[in-house]
């Protein structure tokens, strides 16, 4: 079936045959078919679409096309002016009373006694002083009307506020706050509106900062561009006006609190078993892997998956602008960058880090992205007896992401030919893995490619698995099977070393 839901072969009644199809000659004593009789059986004309005000005849357009049609019509029609948060019914009425309670509430706590407390301790704290307040506003509220009140007031003093209850739902996976007014949210690979909102601008900048400043970040109109995390390790990107002219813009990359095992992703569909077990042997087997693939589609997830397989006798050194990869082994140590202070010193990039891991005596050094010219040194590093070495970088394909390296290594100070960067990426990467986000919001590993080594000048590959589309559900799911290309792996004889060759020839073949 090609990618347009039709076999190859199967021309519905009235579609017209394919270009250069081929005629019968006519025999003897049949009248010979016209020039014109012949372009216009060849060739019919194509189906006009009906005038204004026309009715369409049944048949002219392939009821394909007209939904696809329809669909466009539906995209430009819709609207854009639904995009505020707005909270309503139960958490509307609470979040108006928390607007009375909170300046009384502050007038009677010490804030620093209360930055000591848990949030539980707090609440308790908090219940009896709560219950003075209302009496004084004259507001009769029931438990669970109290209960939520408390939660909210504990989430606005210790917590990040609205955010809080995004958080806490283990369905989110990205927060994305655009101004104090709309927050989306994605679940499930879809955005959708969430019902939150924040009191005014000066409310958002101030949750932004306690983010920051929990992480020895800062964030204001001098620096208005901040990477921090969060306790939990997911990922945040601040930035704030004057550059963001909506307001304060949060962006927040949530991680499973649960580790996902690469058996895991096999059982979501987001690869087939063999392919599961050819990554735990890559894992295993110390194979130098980049992981390629674009914004959201799980890159670090997959890093965080295959870092399973990783002895744990190893010592392994991870380094990241802002630490978010949460590596399941006992011998791990995280290491941060530093930007720089406000007087532009001070700054410790990751080109540093990568430097000074090789005096660390490390087994594995694991990047979270490479942007840049520590490429270059994370090639010196896989080349130099730290194989096992790991990295991700934004690129749509095996062979793009090939090409990247090459460019991150040349837009660099480091004055090298291009020939002698390519052999560098061709002895040192043993294996790409590609993963995407599909259209329908899932995620899947689409191409598995080994690097073989050089070719004149150009990087030799070649592929094990690949994901190959198929068809579309009519709940728009998409439909595809996992292939298995059916190669002799070329890194199979450092599996052997392993003792993994048959389960790795096995799992390819």
């Amino acid at each position: 079936m090609s990618a347009f839901g039709r076999r190859p072969g199967s021309a519905g009644p009235g579609t017209r045959p394919a270009f250069g199809v081929a005629r019968p000659m006519h025999g003897a004593g049949v009248r010979p078919a016209t020039e014109a009789e012949t372009a216009s059986d060849q060739f019919p004309p194509l189906p006009l679409p009906p005038l204004p005000g026309e009715t369409e005849p049944s048949g002219n357009m392939p009821g394909l096309q007209m939904d696809a049609m329809q669909r466009l019509a539906d995209r430009q029609a819709s609207s854009g002016d639904a995009g505020n948060s707005k909270v309503e019914g139960f958490e509307s009425s609470i979040h108006k009373i928390k607007e009375q309670v909170l300046p009384r509430l502050l007038e009677r706590v010490d804030p620093e006694a209360a930055a000591t407390l848990d949030k539980d301790e707090l609440a308790e704290e908090f219940r009896p002083i709560i219950g003075e307040v209302l009496a004084e506003l004259k507001l009769t509220l029931n438990r669970r009307e109290q209960f939520a009140l408390e939660k909210v007031l504990v989430d606005e003093l210790l917590g990040l506020g609205p955010l809080e209850e995004l958080l806490a739902d283990p369905n989110i996976t990205d927060i994305m706050v655009n101004g104090p007014e709309q927050t989306y949210v994605e679940r499930k690979g879809k955005l959708e509106l969430a019902q939150i909102q924040f009191r005014d601008e000066e409310h958002l900048f101030q949750i932004a900062q306690r983010i920051c400043n929990s992480v020895g970040r800062r964030v204001d109109q001098t620096t208005p561009l901040a990477d921090a995390r969060l306790k939990d390790g997911s990922r945040v990107n601040v930035i704030v006006p004057p550059l963001s002219l909506r307001g304060t813009a949060i962006s927040i990359r949530k991680f499973s609190a649960k580790p996902i095992t690469l058996d895991m992703m096999a059982g979501f569909g987001s690869m087939s078993p063999k392919m599961a077990t050819a990554l735990k042997i890559a894992g295993a087997c110390r194979f130098n892997v980049v992981i390629s693939g674009g914004t959201g589609s799980g890159k670090t997830t997959m890093l965080n998956a295959l870092s399973k397989m990783i002895d744990p006798g190893e010592r392994v050194l991870t380094i990241e602008d802002a630490a978010e990869l949460r590596l399941q082994q006992p011998h791990w140590l995280p290491l941060e960058t530093r930007p720089a202070n406000l007087e532009g010193q001070g700054e410790i990039s990751i080109r540093d880090l990568v430097k000074n891991a090789l005096r660390m005596r490390p087994d594995r050094i694991i990047l979270g992205e490479i942007r840049g010219s520590e490429c270059f040194d994370m090639l010196a590093a896989m080349n130099t007896g730290h194989d096992g070495s790991m990295c991700t970088l934004h690129a749509n394909s095996p062979r793009e992401a090939l090409a990247r390296m090459e460019n991150m290594v040349m837009m660099s100070d480091i004055k090298v030919p291009k020939e002698a960067i390519s052999r560098q990426i061709a002895d040192s990467v043993e294996m790409i893995i590609q993963v995407k986000r599909l259209r329908d919001g899932s995620r899947r590993v689409t191409n598995v490619t080994e690097v073989i080594g050089m070719e004149g000048p150009v990087i030799v590959t070649q592929e094990l698995f690949k994901f190959e589309y198929l068809d579309e559900s009519a709940d728009g799911k998409i439909i595809g099977e996992y292939r298995s290309m059916g190669l002799r792996p070329y890194t199979l004889e450092k599996a052997r070393t392993f003792g993994f060759d048959q389960a790795y020839l096995e799992a390819c073949l």
